[in-house]
């Protein structure tokens, strides 16, 4: 006689249901072992866990574009960061600071490398939203430097850059030093539209220009563009309109502040128009001693770069890093350009030398 577990099973009248329950519990008694053997399958040998624990941190920085003083001294601060902290940097950026595509395409390009973490100078406040969210998905961290993103500040580690609008502020106040008791009329050439990091200086200035009632802002609507060739351009068409007027120019970064530069000399107003602008070059520092330009802004290229790596470094150890970091902002005149500080700025090291 069969028993009674045996005729169920074999009985035709045994219910579809019953046979299943009678297959679990015969496989349940393996699925510990089966999971145990998965999971050891999963693991990787030894020696390549051993690898991976000695792998160095891979950072990217990814700068506005490659080719101004400024971001070559990014480029050393970064370097330096990273020689302390036994980390590799990959600094690769667009030719043009314009190229917003190319910028994104770096970002994905560093995405798919799958570094450890992404520095970024986005050169468009909206356009770069979209990949910075995708890295924060990613599981990437992403530290913003030099100019903001207009997105949740959960999207990015933190913020590592100039007070702009302070800066603004500076210019306006080196503008009013500049002209004295008299005033006079002003232009602002910007930059382009987008930088959110020009647009904060610019608004800055216009910001605090705007409390001195003998001073009058003649234009400020005007982009320069991103290369010196453009910003000569939008400068001579400036100067053809208001030439005969204008007392002072303020512009807000490096390539903007030598087109100015060389509209005036051609026109042989260099010295004679008050000229405010941001960021070191050598001709901008001559022209500073020659009396062409009244004062330079400046920031601390070489602390941002540095900074924004020990900030990344911090994160992926799991410390508390501060939303928005400070580098600092100065401002050099004839007078005070061999102060130490300030020459320091003025001639800021650069990665290479």
């Amino acid at each position: 006689m069969l028993s009674p577990s045996l005729a169920n099973a074999a009985s035709p009248r045994a219910s579809h249901g019953q046979l299943l329950a009678n297959r679990f519990r015969r496989l349940t008694w393996l699925a510990p072992i089966i999971v145990l053997l998965v999971c050891v399958g999963c693991q990787p040998p030894a020696n390549e866990q051993a690898d991976s624990a000695d792998k160095p941190l891979h950072f990217a920085v990814i700068p506005k574009g490659t080719t101004h003083i400024f971001w070559q001294s990014v480029k050393l601060g970064a370097e330096q960061a990273g020689d302390e902290i036994g980390a590799k940097i990959t600094f690769r950026g667009p030719s043009k600071e314009n190229d917003r595509d190319e910028q994104i395409n770096v970002v994905q390009g560093f995405l798919n490398a799958r570094v450890d973490g992404i520095l970024l100078a986005p050169l468009d406040a909206d356009a770069l939203i979209r990949p910075v969210k995708e890295a924060s998905r990613a599981g990437v961290p992403v530290v913003i430097f030099d100019s903001g993103l207009n997105t949740d500040p959960g999207d990015y580690v933190s913020y590592v850059a100039t007070d702009n609008f302070e800066g603004g502020k500076l210019a306006a106040q080196a503008m009013a030093n500049a002209l004295g008791a008299d005033g006079g009329d002003v232009i602002l050439l910007r930059y382009q539209q987008g930088s959110e990091s020009t647009h904060q200086r610019e608004e800055g200035f216009l910001a605090a220009i705007a409390k001195h009632e003998n001073i009058r802002v003649i234009s400020s609507d005007q982009y320069a563009g991103t290369t010196t060739e453009t910003a000569i351009d939008k400068a001579q068409a400036l100067l053809n309109r208001f030439g005969d007027t204008v007392d002072g120019i303020c512009t807000v970064c490096e390539p903007t502040a030598e087109g100015a530069l060389r509209a005036l000399r051609e026109r042989q107003l260099a010295g004679k128009v008050k000229l405010v602008t941001f960021d070191s070059s050598d001709s901008l520092r001559e022209s500073l001693s020659a009396g062409e330009t009244h004062a330079i802004v400046l920031q601390d290229p070489v602390a941002m770069g540095y900074q924004a790596v020990k900030t990344m470094a911090a994160h992926l150890r799991g410390e508390t890093t501060e939303a928005f970091l400070d580098t600092g902002v100065f401002v050099a005149t004839a007078e005070n350009q061999d102060e130490e500080t300030i020459a320091r700025l003025l001639r800021p090291a650069v990665a290479g030398e």
